[in-house]
Formats: C-alpha cells, structure tokens, sequence
C-alpha cells in the first residue's frame, strides 16, 4: 500500500518561448498552480509528523522557499534569450559581461535567481526554454532532495505538476 499527499501553490509570473512559432513567442504571464505529490510505503510512526507521509506545512514550506520566491510576479527566461535578457539588463555595464555572470551561476546551480534587472523585477533564469514541461522537471528536481530531508527520507516526491491555465497541465513523474 502506498500513501500520498500532494500540496498546491499557485504564482504569478511572465515568461516567452523564444522558438515557439506562435503566440507564445511574445512576453505573456500565466496564474501557474504548482502540484508537489510525495508518496510512502509507510506513515511516520513517531515525532511531529506521526501518521503522515510528510507534513503539508512542510511541503508548502519549501515549494514557497524553492519556488515562489524566486520565481512569483517575476519573469522566467531561457539563458538563450538574449534579445529579452538585453532588454532587462541594468544599464550600468555591458549586457554581455552580465549575462556572462548569470550563465556562470546558471552552470554551477541549474539556475539563477536575480533583482539586478533594470527594472529592479524578480528574473529567474533558465538553461532551457521555460515551457510548463520543463518547468515541471526543475523544479521536480529542486524539491525532490527538500522532500526526503524534511520527511526523514521516508517520503519521496513522485511528482511535479504546473499547470500554465486551468484547462492545461504538464507533470514530471519519476
């Protein structure tokens, strides 16, 4: 028997897909609903999360820390992007020797979080396109450690889900 709980955040952000041949190209925003599933043979059967699989408070505690954070009424944009990235970049100093800076963190860390934009906005910086696909993956990849930490590595994350509208959703399962 395994056992599941799931916990949903939504957020706020501005994104484009570069390559896309329709309207997604243009700089657009979706109302994301994030869904973490975490799933376990067994319940913890001693301290604070006796009888959970991981505790909700938990979860919603790192998919905000992870997350909404970096990411809520901000922009997510490919390091590929370099028309947008141009765009944003602050006007003391070369566009290229700032992205530069973010592509070196983007290498070490998968990503790069940032205010340093012009407009002082939240830019969460990518190595891929940021499709609700990849999106999922991510930050699949992101929570999965937090997940077995913060459960005692009884749980694990079984599966990301980011809806982009409510009619349409993509998952990462592993």
């Amino acid at each position: 028997m395994i056992h599941t709980v799931t916990r949903r955040i939504a957020i706020d952000a501005g994104h484009r897909v570069m390559t896309h041949g329709s309207k997604c190209r243009h700089l657009h925003g979706h109302r994301y609903a994030i869904e973490a599933t975490c799933a376990a043979s067994r319940l913890h059967d001693c301290g604070e999360q006796t009888d959970m699989v991981l505790d909700f408070g938990f979860l919603k505690e790192e998919m905000l820390t992870l997350i909404a954070a970096p990411c809520d009424h901000g922009f997510i944009i490919a390091l590929a992007d370099t028309e947008l990235l141009d765009a944003l970049a602050p006007l003391d100093g070369a566009p290229e020797t700032w992205r530069q800076r973010l592509a070196t963190v983007v290498r070490e860390d998968g990503y790069c979080a940032t205010l340093e934009g012009r407009l002082g906005t939240r830019l969460y910086v990518v190595p891929f396109q940021p499709t609700a696909e990849r999106l999922a993956r991510h930050w699949f990849e992101r929570l999965a450690p937090m997940v077995r930490a913060r459960s005692d590595a009884l749980a694990v994350l079984t599966s990301v889900t980011v809806w982009e509208t409510p009619n349409s959703r993509a998952d990462y399962v592993e």
